[in-house]
């Protein structure tokens, strides 16, 4: 049975008594005082309100290209229209050297190739994978921008890479321009995609995740889709994404929908 766009329901067409909708996206339902299945899926399009968006580009990196193909021409289009509205972008690349002083749980866990000691992290690089696909990369010119930012990732979630002081990098940059709302695009939907996700709405963010703006290696993309649908994020097209930007987007005033005081961005009512 389809849901209302399109996905297949994992229930059979006897149960459809006990659920208020066809939307049943949602891996944790909950239920409403009939005695129904709520199921859940984001209360808002990207049109509600006015936002301060921002487009994260998540370790689109060259030693994934065979596995970023696919995806590379939405990631273009994405990438052009937030240049030409001269809107935040912020570009993210992943890896763990033998010398970068870190062991963490994320070491220990790595499969079957887990490190036990202390003495280098279990993920080797050569130094060019990790540049950003030409295709996409900004240039020295650009990062000179206020609203662009580059750096390299130690963890599946983006917010996970820390000042001096103990605060998010992305988490830091993003709250500098008033951002409210993260469009999430990149590698990998069922891991740092996934983290990156959860961690945006914990902190406060708006979370939408292109659906075809994001991809693995594995075969979970789409069950990694349906789990953040139906949990953190509003789950959107490229084409509208790239609509929206250019022709729908209405800015708001700083701090309209996310504050600052607070990690998680709450908004004090008193």
């Amino acid at each position: 049975m389809a849901d209302a766009d399109g996905h297949m329901s994992s229930r059979g067409a006897g149960e459809g008594a006990l659920f208020p909708d066809e939307r049943m996206h949602a891996p944790m339902p909950n239920f409403k005082d009939d005695g129904k299945f709520l199921s859940f899926w984001a209360n808002w399009k990207l049109t509600t309100r006015p936002r301060r968006v921002a487009l994260l580009i998540d370790d689109a990196q060259e030693e994934y290209r065979p596995f970023a193909k696919q995806i590379l021409p939405s990631l273009e289009r994405l990438l052009a229209a937030f240049r030409d509205s001269d809107l935040p972008v912020v570009w993210s690349t992943w890896s763990r050297r033998f010398n970068d002083g870190i062991c963490n749980a994320m070491d220990r866990w790595y499969g079957p190739y887990g490190v036990t000691s202390k003495e280098n992290a279990c993920y080797i690089y050569g130094t060019e994978g990790t540049e950003v696909l030409t295709e996409i990369k900004p240039s020295a010119a650009e990062l000179e921008k206020p609203n662009r930012f580059i750096y390299d990732s130690v963890m599946l979630d983006m917010f996970w890479r820390f000042d001096e002081k103990g605060r998010s990098l992305l988490d830091e940059k993003l709250r500098s321009l008033d951002v409210d709302t993260i469009i999430l695009t990149g590698l990998w939907t069922d891991e740092c995609i996934v983290a990156t996700a959860y961690a945006g709405l914990s902190r406060g963010y708006d979370v939408v995740v292109v659906s075809d703006a994001v991809d693995t290696a594995t075969p979970n993309h789409a069950a990694a889709l349906q789990v953040m649908r139906g949990t953190c994020s509003l789950v959107v097209t490229t084409e509208e994404v790239e609509e929206y930007v250019r022709t729908q987007l209405e800015t708001c005033p700083p701090g309209s929908f996310k504050g600052k005081a607070a990690p998680d961005g709450r908004l004090e009512l008193s």
